[in-house]
């Protein structure tokens, strides 16, 4: 009997194509986020998990092109339903072109084969008639709007009705693979020569930040000079902007609410000597949090809490500055997290807005007169940002905005060089 493509077990060793079928399935069929999903295959061999983690990225990010094609191709529901990750799968190999057509034919076979020997039949006739009607499908792709930019009606609707001049670049934006960007730890040395260590190591790389830096080609962290003992973190060069936009002072005390995983967190540190108190309603991911900071050799206070109930976690010594990094549909970084553009619904963006408007007039209290709250989202959508920050304005006689520098309205699109962010600095009278 075939093994359920949501059961993990025996799978250390796996086929990278097989793994990839089996969290293309756990997103599109399942309803799980990539997360989760890669949660249970972190015992994988890195270079697998590696290799699998592309093809599952790569489909997802063409999800509705491909599964145009395969419900042309197939003139009824597969069975069993696991083949749909198995042949989406295949279809993005083929349609990307990286690698040889009849390898990626018959590896999918391979692949299918270990789990429904029954199937390989079907698997390489399916897969062979996209090849011969490629040229049809895709004109018939063209005309479908899923199909064509990748993302669900609502999602466009929403996009082209808030950037009718813009939403055809961002969601082609959306489609690409992101940049890996550094961070430079300015307590451990300057941009001009981790550039030469990188060069040194035959990295290339170039300068995108004040502390930023973008690489020509991906690489594992694992290979990165000084990595491991803090010279440089990942971080993407829109959120390496909430740092500078905060702008925190050296003795001042800073609430960083909802800071797991930790980036924002090391990096404000790595800024300015601050009394940092690092907050988070998840206790679990608060472990991250500590990691990073471990590695890059910097000291937070950090708190397991819910950031709209300050009563059950603060002390009543108010703040200096806030950096809001509010929960949010992460509409503007869906190209580093692909599932999220078929897992989110519409009504999930008012209710994170409700979220959003909670968090926001429960922290204010908190600032010193004279303070500094930025707010903050990884959205495009205005409900989460421009919308968001007016009605908290209408609300909050003693806030006034002040304009971020270098964005639109406090709106940063994705681009070549980074993922989309909203910025709001918000100040007390």
């Amino acid at each position: 009997m075939p093994v359920p493509h949501r059961d993990p077990s025996g799978l250390v060793d796996v086929n990278p194509r097989l793994l990839a079928a089996h969290l293309v399935n756990d997103v599109l069929q399942d309803g799980v986020s990539l997360t989760s999903a890669l949660g249970n295959l972190r015992r994988l061999a890195p270079a697998r998990l590696a290799a699998a983690q592309n093809l599952a990225y790569g489909t997802l990010r063409h999800a509705g092109q491909l599964r145009f094609y395969l419900s042309a191709l197939c003139e009824r529901p597969l069975k069993p339903v696991a083949l749909t990750g198995h042949l989406l799968v295949g279809l993005y190999e083929l349609e990307a072109g990286e690698a040889p057509a009849y390898a990626a034919v018959n590896e999918t076979v391979a692949a299918v084969a270990l789990r429904y020997p029954g199937a390989r039949g079907f698997t390489n006739a399916v897969l062979r008639n996209f090849q011969r009607r490629r040229g049809d499908l895709e004109a018939a792709a063209a005309a479908d709007p899923e199909a064509r930019w990748n993302f669900p009606p609502w999602w466009l609707r929403r996009l082209q009705a808030q950037y009718p001049d813009d939403w055809q670049s961002i969601v082609a934006a959306q489609n690409q693979h992101p940049p890996m960007t550094l961070r430079v730890n300015r307590r451990r040395g300057d941009i001009t020569e981790y550039l030469a260590r990188l060069a040194a190591a035959g990295i290339a790389a170039r300068r995108t930040g004040e502390s930023a830096l973008t690489l020509q080609n991906p690489v594992p962290v694992s290979e990165l000079p000084g990595f491991f003992e803090g010279l440089v973190s990942v971080q993407d060069l829109g959120a390496q902007l909430a740092a500078v936009h905060l702008g925190a002072r050296a003795g001042e005390r800073v609430l960083d609410a909802c800071a797991a995983p930790g980036g924002k967190t090391g990096h404000l540190l790595e800024c300015a000597d601050v009394d940092l108190v690092a907050l988070d309603s998840d206790a679990s991911r608060l472990a991250r949090v500590r990691e990073n900071l471990d590695r890059l050799g910097l000291a937070a206070t950090l708190l397991a809490g819910d950031a709209g109930d300050t009563a059950s976690w603060w002390d009543g010594r108010p703040f200096d500055r806030i950096l809001l990094d509010a929960p949010c549909t992460a509409s503007g970084v869906v190209r580093r997290h692909a599932d999220g553009k078929w897992l989110k619904r519409p009504e999930d963006v008012q209710q994170l807005a409700r979220q959003q408007r909670r968090l926001l007039d429960a922290l204010w209290p908190l600032l010193k007169p004279a303070g500094t709250m930025l707010y903050a989202t990884c959205s495009l959508f205005h409900e989460e940002n421009e919308d968001q920050v007016a009605a908290f304005l209408a609300r909050h006689g003693d806030a006034s905005s002040e304009s971020v520098a270098d964005t639109r309205s406090g709106q940063l699109l994705p681009g070549v060089e980074m993922d989309g962010f909203f910025y709001a600095r918000l100040l007390k009278a």
